[in-house]
């Protein structure tokens, strides 16, 4: 089943020699060869033979006895029900066990999910389940069955939905079974009352089809979505209907003639490589034409170029981008960096000279598979892995990055309604970011994401001392949103005692920054006070005294003056410097990019030469940025003294949204000390920027 094939069962859906998609199974065959009862023992029931011919496809050797065994079992057990279109009930069993095949599900997912339906709707027990068919299909029926009694919709009791995501989300066979259920559902939805298929359509728009998406089964969500598409929006529906009609009638096919131009290049390069037309679904090209306008003959598929190996991944896209025009803003890399749901490809498009624009999709026949049927096509989590390559590069579908995360906060959760909205949140989720450590590691965050979920994402709980963050290098408040490929390495306070802002809910995006700082303010309900009686820790302004003192290491080019540094600029050396007059025989000396200089200059102040003596003694004002917490005063101090400074003044202004400001006026026995004194103030946790004061604009006089 194509990922991207339109259902020719939905009404208004295309037929035609340009319709490339497989005609769906004849429900009312299947129901015939139903009725005809269970086949000897020692013969396959033919109401199956389509699920088995599509099993073996992906699984040659496997063994088909369960199959048959549940199929008897499940037949026998929904004998006599109908559905509510006609046809006997057991065709959906083995219409959704079938959907399961063709995406490449193995043997065990396959036998519960023909049996998916016999605990809640026949005589059947979990228990004959387990004896007949082993405790692995009784836990799989049973997490379905706990599936189907839930209500999705706004009225759902949050902590039946919290309760089966935990007993359900530790397998994703489970939730793959529902999907397919869903899917056969919505096939076969036209038999109900235009109310309740608009119920049904949004709740698969809201729940399902984002599940699909972190699952990364994109032939069951691309389907599902042009379903909703066609029940929600029929106008629309009909119009992208209509659109792709009068495309397939052209007598040119552009994006046919591209194909065959990139499988000429491929062949004069010698890259093996498969060259497909992939229709966009209903939905793609619906959103096509909103984001594009008029719709060429290109726009209404795109190209999928499959390869043996990664490596001719990259090849085949060098080629590409030599040989053809490429559109490099379209250029993605999912293979370096894969998607949250185990998506790999490379994207790209070339242009004709005519202007039309062709999307590239560029992966190996493995990523494909996976691309199409996600953690279904990764088999049985729990087997034990063969020698093959497919299967050593397996990645364990149980643990899905959105998933492990999500377990991880239903626990933290402090009652099923804030579990609930967060789960909705999430969900609505569309796109995810992959940003990286300092160390190498990286973070799965949803678009939108902040520092401070990145903090909760990396550290849990333990992001409750995160003083601050550096993106890519530079100094970055908690609040700021991440894109993707950013590089984050978040600054952490040494103190046990820290405790976060409830300034940081308005920057959470992610459920688990969300409910670990929920959690947090609800056990601590001091944390409501107004700030300032709040953090009693933080620094203090201290008494001004910035006073200009003599200056014994300085020149002065005027018998009999004394020279003094400036104060706005606090010159040290070897910095350039100048001097100027001002009463009492004195001589302030600035440095010369002081925007004091310029103005005196042009006020027809006269100049006196200066320069720096003999002696290393300096003085200069040092201004640092820090987080307020805890002892961070002292800390800071201590380690200026140890570096041999002697603090003449300090200014400390209040924290502003936990940011504190610090001036510092120091004395220094060697100007060469001074980078080195920088280096550890910085190194202090908390503080973030060190830096010289900048010359700032004087009064006359100076």
């Amino acid at each position: 089943m194509s990922a991207e094939a339109t259902n020719p069962a939905t009404p208004g859906s295309v037929a035609g020699p340009a319709a490339r998609w497989r005609a769906r199974i004849d429900l009312r065959r299947l129901g015939r060869a139903a009725l005809l009862g269970p086949a000897a023992r020692d013969r396959l029931p033919d109401a199956i033979g389509h699920v088995v011919d599509a099993h073996r496809a992906h699984h040659p050797s496997a063994d088909i006895e369960p199959l048959r065994r549940a199929y008897v079992l499940a037949e026998s057990s929904h004998r006599g029900q109908m559905r509510k279109s006609g046809e006997p009930y057991i065709t959906h069993p083995l219409a959704v066990t079938l959907i399961l095949a063709e995406l490449g599900a193995e043997t065990t997912t396959l036998t519960a999910s023909l049996l998916h339906d016999t605990v809640e709707d026949t005589d059947v027990t979990l228990d004959q389940v387990g004896e007949e068919f082993g405790e692995e299909v009784r836990y799989l029926v049973d997490g379905v069955t706990k599936l189907e009694k839930v209500d999705y919709g706004a009225a759902a009791e949050p902590e039946t939905f919290r309760k089966m995501l935990v007993a359900t989300g530790s397998d994703v066979r489970v939730m793959s079974i529902k999907l397919a259920d869903r899917l056969h559902n919505m096939r076969t939805l036209g038999v109900m009352r235009p109310e309740k298929q608009a119920r049904i359509a949004k709740v698969t728009r809201d729940v399902l089809i984002p599940l699909a998406e972190r699952l990364g089964v994109q032939a069951l969500k691309t389907e599902l979505e042009d379903l909703v598409f066609a029940i929600l929006h029929p106008e629309e529906y009909e119009h992208t209907r209509e659109l792709i009609v009068d495309n397939a009638s052209r007598a040119d096919d552009p994006l046919a003639e591209i194909a065959d131009e990139v499988r000429g290049h491929l062949r004069e390069a010698d890259i093996q490589a498969e060259v497909l037309i992939r229709p966009r679904h209903f939905v793609s090209v619906h959103r096509v034409a909103r984001k594009r306008g008029e719709l060429r003959g290109a726009d209404f598929g795109r190209l999928l170029v499959l390869v043996n190996e990664d490596a001719d991944c990259y090849g085949v896209l060098g080629e590409l981008h030599t040989c053809m025009t490429p559109v490099v803003s379209e250029f993605k890399d999912f293979i370096a960096v894969p998607k949250f749901n185990l998506y790999q490809s490379l994207h790209t498009a070339v242009a004709r000279a005519d202007g039309q624009v062709a999307e590239v999709l560029i992966r190996t026949h493995q990523m494909h598979k996976v691309a199409e049927a996600g953690v279904i096509a990764l088999g049985n989590p729990y087997a034990p892995a063969a020698d093959d390559p497919a299967d050593g590069e397996r990645v364990d579908p149980t643990k899905p990055g959105w998933l492990s995360r999500l377990l991880d906060w239903q626990e933290a959760a402090p009652d099923p309604d804030t579990f609930w909205s967060t789960l909705r949140e999430d969900l609505a989720q569309d796109r995810e970011i992959t940003v990286f450590r300092p160390d190498g590691g990286t973070l799965g965050l949803p678009e939108g994401a902040t520092c401070v979920d990145a903090a909760y994402a990396q550290y849990g709980e333990d992001a409750h001392a995160c003083i601050g963050a550096r993106v890519n290098g530079r100094l970055a408040t908690l609040s700021t949103v991440l894109k993707d490929g950013d590089t984050v390495q978040l600054l952490m306070g040494q103190d046990p005692a820290s405790e976060p802002s409830r300034e940081w809910l308005e920057h959470a995006h992610t459920p688990a920054a969300r409910i670990a700082i929920q959690r947090w303010l609800a056990t601590h309900p001091e944390a409501d006070a107004p700030e300032e009686d709040r953090r009693s820790s933080a620094p203090r302004p201290a008494p001004e005294g910035a006073v200009a003192l003599p200056a014994a290491d300085v020149v002065v080019d005027q018998p009999g003056a004394t020279a003094r540094l400036a104060g706005c600029c606090t010159p040290v050396p070897p910095d350039e410097v100048t001097g100027f007059a001002v009463r009492g025989g004195v001589v302030t000396v600035h440095r010369v990019e002081c925007s004091a200089v310029a103005r005196m200059k042009s006020g027809g102040r006269a100049e006196v030469g200066v320069r720096w003596g003999d002696t290393s003694e300096c003085r200069v004002t040092l201004l640092a940025e820090s987080f307020g917490r805890p002892h961070l005063l002292a800390d800071l101090t201590e380690a200026m003294a140890l570096e041999g400074a002697e603090i003449v003044s300090a200014t400390i202004e209040p924290p502003d949204r936990q940011r504190v400001k610090h001036s510092y006026t120091v004395t220094l026995p060697d100007a060469a000390l001074l980078p080195g004194l920088m280096r550890a103030m910085r190194n202090v946790p908390g503080v973030y920027d060190v830096s010289r004061a900048q010359p700032q604009p004087q009064t006359p006089g100076a």
